[in-house]
């Protein structure tokens, strides 16, 4: 996910703080993984460097300036553009998972074994995922159907795989 996109994109209905941007932001996309504040900073420094978005206003207080920050129409056709453009399906034809199993053939341990565990692991957290899901609302739903998805085609990949690991075993020359 785009940090920096996600943060202008917030901006258009209106003009926020950093803390704001930071708290929308957890809200909507970071229910697993919050913004670290010094990300959001950080993120917000280089969006104003590069023309993305202003100073709208600056508060003082008790505590350290607060600037409140604009989203610029280059910033308005820069979310466009990233919008607009297609993401990239990850085809995952690098897996972990994958070198374990041929490792494990490779070094006489069990990769059926392997498997299990990890099929274990799977199923587990599709659990909690489902949990989740039954109790969470609309965006949390979506979510978690997405990644549910994901772990029924990882499921799917593990029976496969273990179907063929004696194949497996003469190819790799365990």
């Amino acid at each position: 996910m785009s940090i920096g996109h996600t943060l202008l994109g917030l901006l258009e209905s209106g003009p926020r703080h950093g803390y704001d941007l930071k708290r929308e932001f957890d809200e909507k996309f970071g229910h697993d993984r919050p913004l670290h504040y010094g990300q959001v900073y950080s993120t917000m420094s280089r969006l104003l460097k590069n023309g993305l978005v202003e100073v709208d206003g600056i508060e003082s207080g008790g505590g350290p300036e607060r600037k409140r920050y604009a989203i610029t129409e280059a910033g308005i056709t820069d979310v466009g553009a990233w919008l607009a453009q297609p993401e990239k399906p990850e085809p995952y034809l690098q897996s972990t998972l994958y070198t374990k199993v041929v490792l494990a053939l490779l070094t006489g341990r069990s990769a059926e074994t392997l498997l299990d565990t990890q099929r274990t692991e799977h199923l587990r957290l599709m659990r909690i995922l489902t949990d989740r899901k039954r109790t969470g609302d609309l965006a949390d739903q979506l979510i978690c159907d997405h990644a549910l998805f994901h772990l029924e085609a990882d499921l799917r990949w593990l029976e496969l795989t273990a179907a063929r690991l004696d194949r497996l075993a003469a190819e790799v020359g365990a």
